[in-house]
């Protein structure tokens, strides 16, 4: 997730972005910036567990290969496909996921453009962690439309991401969990504050610093999830929540 990039805050005519600056900035402090990260991996990948193997999963922005890294250290008959629109992202994802050989392969992509979704070989899962945000509504009922498609029989859709709320008062207590628990890694991982005062001088925490214009969309987990329901999904469920930060999936 990110907030205006750097280039467009110095001319705010124009269009936000997730830059390569951006990209540098999450790899330096992602580690802080998302409550429970490494909780979150861990679920996601065990939501994987009753997958018929071998089979190939795609990761929709995967960006250094962390949940990657983690899918193909816990199942090795799993093959990882990983798509990013970030050069570095894609480098570094290549890098720490080089040892892995032909199991893991990363590509370049859009995720709001639509040629990467359809694929000539069956997957089994697709995995999302903090970037469906940056599609508007419409666009996320599109792309879950077009998953349910791209899904064999059996296969399961796992997204983590922020969510939107209804009111202010939601908001305001998500904006308030999130700065708490950034403060809280940063002081657990670095030993100082630096992580947390990064967070806050980036208005990284869009429910506190929320502009309409920026690259942020966020729905509601309500709305989602009765879209993943029209899209033909069955077994939706909710695994958990905090901060604003959502972990839900489809089957």
């Amino acid at each position: 997730m990110s907030k205006r990039s750097k280039n467009s805050k110095a001319d705010s005519s124009k269009q936000p972005t997730w830059d390569e600056e951006t990209s540098r900035l999450f790899i330096d402090y992602g580690k802080s910036f998302v409550p429970q990260r490494d909780q979150q991996i861990r679920m996601m990948v065990d939501l994987l567990s009753d997958l018929r193997m071998p089979c190939s999963v795609m990761e929709l922005c995967c960006g250094e290969g962390l949940l990657a890294e983690m899918i193909l250290t816990r199942y090795p008959q799993m093959t990882v496909v990983a798509l990013d629109g970030s050069t570095e992202m894609l480098q570094s994802a290549s890098n720490r996921l080089a040892c892995f050989g032909e199991r893991f392969r990363c590509q370049p992509f859009d995720l709001a453009a639509s040629d990467w979704r359809s694929i000539d070989q069956p997957i089994s899962a697709v995995v999302s962690s903090i970037a469906i945000h940056h599609l508007d509504a419409n666009q996320k009922q599109t792309l879950f439309s077009d998953i349910y498609r791209l899904l064999i029989d059996g296969g399961i859709f796992v997204i983590a991401d922020v969510v939107a709320f209804k009111d202010q008062v939601g908001s305001k207590l998500a904006a308030e969990l999130w700065d708490e628990e950034v403060r809280k890694r940063s002081l657990d991982y670095d030993r100082s504050l630096d992580g947390f005062e990064t967070f806050r001088d980036q208005h990284w925490n869009m429910y506190r610093y929320f502009d309409p214009d920026d690259i942020d969309k966020p729905s509601t987990l309500f709305d989602q999830l009765k879209w993943l329901e029209l899209a033909g999904f069955k077994k939706i469920d909710v695994h958990w929540m905090l901060a604003g930060h959502a972990l839900f999936s489809a089957r």
